[in-house]
């Protein structure tokens, strides 16, 4: 662990002793308090040949997500790959307006995730939501099998349609049979120049099409607001992640096809984080 520390720690990287600790607990197949129990014992040779190769893949900024193959969001764990962005805390800003402005938690309600990628939104929302359906869409294949597997690990595939899909294509919106009560979405909303200059365990490896939301990074926003008014029924909602200073104009693009602002949630650090918009 000292080692393992100390080459993360010459790589600029920051927590070391902790992530240091999820390698070797993952290297040994170990809970980190089996790997606590453990810690006299000797490490076989092939814990300490597998933690070295972990420890190489994190040392070039892969996310420790995608070494481990797994999140947690909201308290449930998710399994995650390179097809997908890793579930942030961020996003359970979205959750949480949900479950506020959704109060009651048996109605069998229908919801609608656009860009699905693992899932933590919708099939997160479909475990609060006992009674309620989703459908999910996505561009990707494999962030769809990312996905089902979640599904199916957090018992919600029966509740849980989830759809190839392109909103950068005309028509995209038909085969996803509208309208429904809550549309949620954590959209790409980086400037595509922004990209090369995020942190290298977003810019180098998390997927492209999941961060790229075009010249202003509000592409995906205005291909949403077009269809929206198909997608979404009367007294329906819609919660959309945004970046830093974005709200303004995304709540301009809704309002422009018949929505209405309401007030933005905040992230922990007091960003609007989520646009909320009613119909």
């Amino acid at each position: 662990m000292r080692d393992t520390a100390a080459a993360l720690s010459a790589a600029g990287l920051d927590n070391v002793r902790f992530e240091a600790r999820l390698l070797l607990a993952h290297a040994a197949g170990l809970s980190v308090e089996q790997l606590i129990a453990r810690g006299g014992d000797a490490a076989p040779p092939a814990v300490a040949a597998a933690l070295r190769a972990l420890t190489a893949r994190r040392v070039q900024r892969e996310p420790m997500a995608y070494i481990l193959g797994e999140r947690e969001f909201w308290g449930l764990p998710f399994k995650v790959s390179p097809a997908v962005l890793v579930p942030r805390p961020d996003s359970e800003t979205v959750i949480e307006a949900a479950l506020a402005l959704l109060a009651d938690r048996a109605r069998p309600w229908r919801i609608l995730d656009l860009g699905l990628g693992s899932g933590c939104l919708l099939l997160t929302l479909l475990r609060e939501f006992p009674a309620a359906e989703g459908v999910g869409l996505d561009v990707s294949e494999a962030a769809l099998d990312v996905a089902r597997a979640n599904a199916e690990a957090l018992g919600v595939s029966g509740r849980a349609r989830l759809v190839a899909g392109d909103w950068r294509l005309p028509d995209w919106a038909e085969p996803l049979d509208g309208p429904f009560d809550l549309l949620v979405s954590n959209p790409p909303y980086i400037s595509a120049a922004e990209i090369p200059q995020l942190m290298p365990e977003v810019a180098r490896f998390e997927p492209r099409l999941a961060l790229d939301g075009g010249s202003d990074g509000l592409a995906a926003y205005r291909a949403i607001a077009h269809e929206a008014p198909r997608l979404v029924g009367r007294g329906g909602r819609i919660l959309l992640e945004a970046g830093a200073g974005q709200a303004p104009e995304i709540y301009g693009i809704f309002q422009s096809t018949g929505f209405t602002a309401e007030p933005p949630w905040k992230d922990l650090a007091s960003i609007d984080r989520v646009v909320s918009l009613s119909y």
